[in-house]
């Protein structure tokens, strides 16, 4: 099968390659630039490739940069994300990171103190992004397309931001 069709119905989804990354604009979006290609835990690996980017460039955005980055990141999201589940026939594929990348990106404007405030934030993110409690779950399988491959990453940042806001509260 060419890395740029879609599986035919009732096969299991292929996994993308180099090939298929640099195929399409959108490809190299959505997979994280080649972090989504990692054979184990692609959304973990996206989640640390946006932490890594997010130290890199906090030296030079401010936060009211970083809301715009984050705005035109979601809507890159939504094109690239949503082309890339059509290429792979998958509606979120597990090589998809670009959602996990913008959410934690979010996170990360938000979370007080340094690295291991991130850090922690980086568990509890993962954690909401694997498990997908109510109503993340829902979202995650009733939304199609590019918006809902973005949308339940969106919850998982905003329950990643609650917690960390109680236990902020709870520790002054």
């Amino acid at each position: 099968m060419d890395s740029t069709t879609s599986p035919e119905a009732g096969a299991a989804p292929r996994r993308p390659d180099a090939r298929f990354l640099r195929a399409k604009l959108s490809h190299f979006v959505a997979l994280g630039f080649g972090s989504g290609l990692s054979p184990l835990g692609p959304g973990t690996v996206g989640t640390l490739w946006a932490w890594l980017v997010f130290a890199v460039a906090a030296d030079w955005l401010a936060p009211r940069h970083w809301a715009i980055v984050l705005v035109l990141a979601f809507a890159l999201g939504i094109w690239a994300c949503g082309r890339t589940a059509r290429d792979l026939g998958v509606d979120d594929h597990g090589a998809i990171v670009w959602d996990e990348i913008v959410a934690f990106w979010l996170v990360l404007l938000f979370v007080p103190g340094g690295w291991l405030a991130q850090l922690g934030a980086f568990v509890v993110f993962r954690f909401f992004d694997i498990v997908k409690p109510p109503p993340i779950r829902h979202y995650d399988a009733s939304l199609k397309g590019g918006f809902g491959v973005m949308f339940d990453d969106l919850l998982a940042a905003l329950y990643t931001l609650f917690v960390i806001a109680v236990a902020s509260r709870l520790a002054a």
